[in-house]
């Protein structure tokens, strides 16, 4: 399914499948946050660790689902699929742009 997603949420997803750390990175603004799992990870360097580190972990791929804005915010379902336990799973990301990129993803 094609969604029509703003360019840096779009990039987020297709890097995230390709794999690319560095080009990932380039999606989120350089103060960005970053919320999972009871985590908060902020700035660049620490979300492109983040990223590689829950690679390692779970061998996710995403398939972005449905998206909707509200509050000044992109909430888009992903079907998230890997190596852990009840993959694949559907979760909610959400999203906050500043500037053309992406400055806060809540992943609740």
């Amino acid at each position: 399914m094609s969604l029509n997603l703003p360019e840096p949420i779009a990039a987020y997803f297709a890097d995230e499948n390709r794999h690319e750390m560095d080009a990932l990175a380039q999606c989120f603004a350089d103060d960005a946050v970053v919320r999972d799992e009871g985590r908060i990870i902020k700035g660049l360097p620490a979300i492109k660790e983040w990223k590689a580190e829950t690679k390692r972990k779970y061998q996710q791929t995403v398939e972005p689902l449905a998206s909707v804005e509200r509050d000044g915010k992109i909430d888009v379902t992903v079907r998230v699929s890997g190596k852990f336990p009840g993959s694949p799973i559907d979760l909610q990301f959400v999203f906050t742009l500043e500037g053309g990129k992406i400055s806060v993803l809540e992943i609740p």
